[in-house]
C-alpha cells in the first residue's frame, strides 16, 4: 500500500495493468516498482462502464512479480483520490511518497481529476525522467485489455494468449459439486467463477490446472438439465488428488468444442474420452 512506502530513488511503471499483457510488459520493462490501483478506477468514477477484469489483484501481483519487479505499490482508489488534480498526483504520490527518478507509462495513460493529466504533463516535469511507451501490436492488432476480454469471452483463448504473452488463467477455490463427473468416470475439480472477472465462453478446453494437463468444461451441463449457474469443471489427467478447498490455477490453452446437449449419457462419455485424448495432444 502507498502509505507503507518510504521515499527512495525508484523507477516506477504506472497503470492499471489488467491482464499484464504484452503492452503492459513493455511499460513495466526497466522498472523496479509498479504502481497500480484497486479497485479499477472506473468502478469508482463510472461504475456503469466498469469492465469485468482479466485478473484479480492477487493474480496481477503474481504476474508482475514474475517479471522481476521488486515492489508493487497499490493505491486504494476512492472518490477522494479520484478528485486529486494531476499536479497533486505527481507531487504527492510520484515525487514525495515514492521518490520517483523515472516514470514509465503507456501513451494512452490518463490520470488525475476527470483524467485530465496525460504523458505530456509527466514529460514536462524535470524532477524525473519520463518514458512514454507506444501501443504494442501483436497478430496485426493493437494489444489492449478490452480486446483480450472480448477474445476470452468468445472462447478464443489461443489468440488471447498471443496478446497476453501467456495463457489466460483464472484461480478459484475448489468446491464440492454434485459428483456426477465421478459417476461418469471423470472426477472434476469444480470452481464457481468470480462474477467480477472474465472467464471463457461455454465450451470444453484443453488446459493446465496447477501445471497438470486438464480437460475443462465451462458451462451448465445441458445434458443433465440441472438449470444451475455456470461452473468451471477441471478433469486433471492421470491425477487422483483430493483438491477440495484448494485454490486451483487453471490456464486455458485451446478451445476444443462448444458445450452441447447429448442424447444419452453413453454418447457424452464417448465424447469425454475424445476430449481427454485431444487435451493430451495439446498439453504434450
Amino acid at each position: 500500500m502507498l502509505d507503507q512506502t518510504t521515499p527512495r530513488p525508484r523507477r516506477v511503471a504506472v497503470g492499471e495493468f489488467d491482464g499484464v499483457h504484452l503492452g503492459h510488459r513493455e511499460v513495466i520493462k526497466g522498472s523496479d516498482t509498479v504502481l497500480t490501483f484497486e479497485p479499477h478506477p472506473l468502478q469508482v468514477v463510472r461504475p456503469e462502464a466498469a469492465p469485468k477484469l482479466l485478473t484479480s489483484l492477487d493474480v496481477k501481483s503474481n504476474l508482475i512479480a514474475e517479471l522481476g519487479v521488486e515492489e508493487l505499490v497499490v493505491i486504494p482508489f476512492d472518490r477522494s483520490f479520484a478528485e486529486q488534480t494531476p499536479a497533486e498526483f505527481i507531487d504527492r504520490v510520484l515525487v514525495e511518497r515514492l521518490g520517483a527518478e523515472r516514470v514509465a507509462v503507456g501513451e494512452n495513460f490518463r490520470f488525475g481529476h476527470r483524467a485530465s493529466g496525460d504523458p505530456a504533463l509527466l514529460a514536462a516535469d524535470p524532477r524525473f525522467e519520463t518514458v512514454v511507451v507506444p501501443l504494442v501490436e501483436a497478430a496485426g492488432e493493437i494489444v489492449s485489455s478490452s480486446h483480450i476480454r472480448g477474445l476470452v469471452l468468445a472462447g478464443e483463448v489461443e489468440l488471447a494468449a498471443k496478446f497476453l504473452g501467456a495463457p489466460f488463467q483464472l484461480r478459484g477455490e475448489v468446491v464440492s459439486g454434485d459428483r456426477r463427473g465421478r459417476e461418469l468416470g471423470f472426477p472434476t475439480a469444480n470452481i464457481v467463477p468470480d462474477q467480477s472477472l472474465v472467464y471463457p465462453g461455454h465450451g470444453v478446453y484443453a488446459a493446465r490446472a496447477d501445471g497438470v494437463c486438464a480437460a475443462v468444461n465451462v458451462g451448465v451441463r445441458p445434458t443433465f438439465g440441472t438449470g444451475r449457474a455456470v461452473l468451471i469443471e477441471a478433469y486433471l489427467l492421470d491425477t487422483d488428488a483430493d483438491l477440495y478447498g484448494r485454490n486451483l490455477r487453471v490456464e486455458f490453452l485451446k478451445r476444443l468444442r462448444g458445450e452441447r446437449r447429448f442424447d444419452s449419457v453413453d454418447a457424452l462419455i464417448d465424447q469425454m474420452h475424445q476430449d481427454v485424448e485431444l487435451t493430451r495432444s495439446v498439453c504434450w
